[in-house]
């Protein structure tokens, strides 16, 4: 099966063992939090756009893509809100669904009034203003719209201007379909099945190995098909069905670990910060930057 149109530019080994972030004196443990935190951003202003799945994905993969390699952008410079709304508004702005700057710039407001102290402490439904009544002033838009464009040719001239994010969720489905697991109509185990991949697919964003970043979106779909067939309990093929997607086992086996630790690692990354928010701004990194020489 030739499935070279769907693959993705992946970063190369030298991006991997060196970030712009930790050459500016960030450890790799905080650089790995503060990437959680900005997913996390990300995601929930997607959420709140009603964005699909797959957009919101697309974004969170640029987002990161900026800030991996020497050449790349740095937590220390370039602020994690900033980065997720141009990150979100330029992979929106080429969808189905394009957004306005005001849209995006209100809900990243709406979110920096309503971010918990702690990732575990969320505020309830009854605590949170309502986002309709959030509205940026004229004063307080055009200075934040300027920053949102300029952030986005930054995150271009950083990328090359390769945007191109294929994501692996439509495959997944796909590939469960070419499988004979996906019946017309499903089933609840079908049903189950389908929903337990893309649960995996969207944990793997997460991921402090960026496995979006270093493996095609093909092989993530197989290793969470993988993955939710066991532990639905659903049988595959007994054939090494997986190279027929252009997968070899040593990958498999490395995505599927990798897909399996990342939700452990996410919980963890949660608890780590119930004391506190994790730091996102340039001025708390570097504070929490501070704290942690204290404690040396």
């Amino acid at each position: 099966m030739d499935l070279t149109s769907l693959s993705n530019p992946l970063v190369t080994l030298d991006q991997l063992s060196s970030s712009s972030s930790q050459l500016d004196g960030l450890s790799t443990e905080l650089e790995n939090s503060i990437r959680f935190g900005g997913v996390q951003l990300t995601e929930a202003a997607g959420v709140l756009l009603r964005l699909p799945q797959e957009v919101i994905a697309q974004a969170v993969v640029i987002f990161t893509r900026f800030y991996t390699g020497p050449e790349g952008g740095s937590f220390l410079i370039n602020p994690v809100k900033d980065v997720s709304a141009a990150s979100l508004y330029m992979i929106a702005k080429i969808s189905a669904i394009p957004q306005t700057p005001r849209s995006v710039l209100n809900v990243y407001a709406y979110l920096s009034l309503t971010a918990p102290k702690s990732r575990m402490d969320a505020p309830s439904d009854r605590q949170r203003p309502d986002p309709e009544s959030h509205y940026l002033t004229t004063g307080a838009y055009l200075a934040a719209r300027t920053t949102l464009l300029q952030t986005e040719a930054m995150i271009l001239r950083a990328l090359s201007f390769i945007t191109k994010v294929v994501v692996p969720h439509h495959l997944a489905l796909t590939f469960l379909q070419t499988l004979g697991v996906l019946p017309s109509p499903p089933t609840s185990k079908s049903r189950a099945l389908a929903g337990r991949t893309i649960s995996h697919l969207n944990t793997g964003l997460f991921s402090p190995q960026l496995l979006y970043l270093t493996h095609q979106p093909t092989a993530l779909a197989v290793a969470a098909i993988y993955v939710a067939a066991k532990e639905i309990g659903v049988n595959l093929p007994c054939s090494e069905w997986w190279e027929v997607f252009d997968v070899d086992r040593e990958e498999l086996g490395f995505l599927v670990v990798g897909l399996g630790s990342s939700r452990l690692w996410a919980e963890q990354e949660s608890r780590k910060w119930v004391e506190g928010k994790c730091p996102l701004t340039v001025e708390e990194i570097m504070l929490e930057m501070e704290r942690g020489r204290e404690v040396q």
